[in-house]
């Protein structure tokens, strides 16, 4: 049977790169429909007589927001649910899952409809992202082939910051909003076949008791933290309804925390955390895409309201930082195998953060040029952070916990890119408004009212609502306000980093024996013949 010769060790190892191939198709799904439903937003809030859905501006938000919380929900538990029962398995029912759901997003009927079928699609990428990782860990057994291939992966994670833009774009531009979401259908059909052929089953051999209670804490705790994260630069950080649910997750996340330590059978093994090569790369990550995904969301405004850039060109403008990525993430472990992760991961930080200072240069007329070489750095940085950091943390644990540990690693990214959308965001909002105001001294309560929110509705109001030097004082008043607040949230993205630079000096081991490679009882151990195929 074609299950027991995927699980022959010899052809596991010959076929190792093919595999690779399979799941980095597995992740493209994810990365693309990440940034690729940004695009969409517009159409959907049109009324469906105009091709939308007519979504109100919260539908519109838990569009967007549905499936994040699901899927940032799920992942610790979708990974050790993987661990169980195996890696393979848990790929496969989420690619499913996911292809479920964007079929029912396709044709989706209301606004209502589409937000449960994202959130079906949350689900479903909480199972595959973690998945893809842990069957890295577990095929590419050489420490120097697994930085290679977590490189590889590390690099395809990159593809939507780019391709979602343009794809989503001209997709809308000839066909109706659900495409965006038929697009997902043949790549989930060409990770099930070739997964089906050349992914291999491995999982936890000593198949541990599930914990229940650790998972029902995990999701709620991770949900309730999520959802006040990113409803509050909307409802404000000091509403009631967000202070009441950051309170609530904080206080399930330390409920999780002591039944891990007591449980006899922890989905999270918190000794995890004794290792530095485990704690201070997983932190690392978080702070890193803190910076990243705040500045990403603010960066895309600033090309589309600022610079007036199309949604295509905007993203054509971002592809040259992704092939960055691309070509040099995987370049990034024979780096690490010359100078150590230390080194190579803090100066990743560095260009990083250096990158983000001279975000500080953009202004309401900087050139394309420009950037393109700006963020080509911030793709340089990125390229020598993800892939070791991700590295160091799967290499530190067992390969039986792998699917957890990958589990961990993309929590950690989703909580620092919920953090720094949000915060980032609400510097931006708070010195956007004041600056508006003063560039403004002389308008109305109701011009003001009208502007001092964000740029994109008051460069509305400006062009429908207002006419003649009137019109053309608010626009520029509202872009250089805008770059006011970038300049701001940029040097803040920029002392994140350097936190994370100083912690990385400090504490992250420069070189450290593989536990993926040495630690007991983790070597590949196929399960025993007995699952279809």
């Amino acid at each position: 049977m074609l299950y027991a010769a995927k699980q022959d060790p010899e052809r596991i190892q010959r076929l190792r790169w093919y595999t690779l191939l399979v799941l980095c198709i597995s992740l493209i799904v994810i990365v693309l429909d990440n940034t690729i439903l940004n695009v969409a937003i517009p159409t959907l809030a049109k009324p469906a007589s105009k091709g939308g859905l007519g979504a109100s501006a919260s539908e519109l938000q838990w569009i967007v927001d549905a499936y994040t919380i699901v899927f940032a929900g799920l992942l610790l538990t979708a990974g050790s649910l993987g661990d169980r029962f195996g890696r393979y398995r848990a790929l496969t029912f989420g690619l499913i899952v996911f292809g479920t759901g964007s079929l029912a997003s396709a044709f989706a009927g209301s606004a209502t409809a589409l937000i449960a079928t994202r959130s079906l699609m949350g689900i479903g990428g909480a199972f595959i992202m973690p998945s893809t990782l842990s069957v890295i860990t577990n095929t590419f057994t050489d420490h120097q082939e697994r930085g290679k291939a977590i490189g590889v992966w590390a690099g395809v994670s990159a593809l939507g910051i780019g391709l979602g833009p343009i794809s989503g774009g001209v997709l809308l531009a000839h066909f109706w909003w659900g495409s965006i979401f038929l697009v997902n259908l043949p790549i989930v059909i060409i990770g099930l076949i070739g997964g089906y052929f050349l992914v291999p089953e491995s999982r936890d051999p000593s198949a541990p008791r599930l914990d229940f209670v650790g998972a029902g804490l995990s999701i709620v705790a991770l949900a309730a933290l999520l959802w006040a994260i990113i409803e509050a630069p909307t409802k404000g950080w000091t509403s009631t309804s967000i202070v009441i649910s950051g309170l609530a997750g904080v206080a399930l996340f330390v409920g999780f925390l002591l039944w891990e330590r007591r449980t006899p059978n922890p989905m999270l093994d918190l000794t995890f955390f004794r290792n530095p090569r485990f704690s201070v790369a997983s932190a690392a990550i978080m702070l890193t895409f803190f910076a990243l995904f705040g500045t990403i969301f603010l960066l895309t405004q600033y090309l589309q309201s600022v610079l007036g850039y199309s949604t295509v060109k905007a993203g054509a403008v971002l592809v040259p930082q992704a092939a960055v990525m691309m070509v040099l993430a995987p370049q990034s472990a024979n780096l690490v195998r010359r100078f150590g992760n230390k080194r190579v991961v803090a100066t990743g930080l560095t260009v990083v953060g250096l990158s983000l200072l001279l975000f500080t240069q953009f202004d309401v007329d900087s050139s394309t040029l420009e950037v393109i070489v700006i963020t080509m750095l911030l793709g340089v940085g990125m390229a020598n952070v993800m892939a070791p950091a991700t590295d160091s943390i799967m290499g530190s644990l067992p390969r039986a916990k792998a699917g957890v540990g990958s589990a961990m690693n993309d929590t950690t990214r989703q909580m620092g890119g919920a953090l720094g959308v949000a915060i980032l965001g609400s510097i931006l909002s708070s010195r956007y408004g004041a600056r508006v105001t003063e560039l403004l001294p002389n308008a109305s309560s109701h011009v003001i009212a009208a502007t001092k929110d964000n740029v994109g509705e008051a460069l509305a109001f400006s062009h429908t609502k207002a006419s003649g030097p009137l019109s053309a004082q608010i626009s520029e008043a509202a872009k250089d306000a805008f770059v006011h607040g970038l300049h701001t949230s940029s040097v803040v993205a920029a002392g994140v980093l350097l936190v994370a630079v100083i912690g990385v000096v400090l504490w992250l081991p420069a070189r450290h024996r593989d536990e993926a490679t040495e630690a007991e009882a983790v070597s590949f151990e196929p399960v025993a013949a007995g699952g279809g195929g």
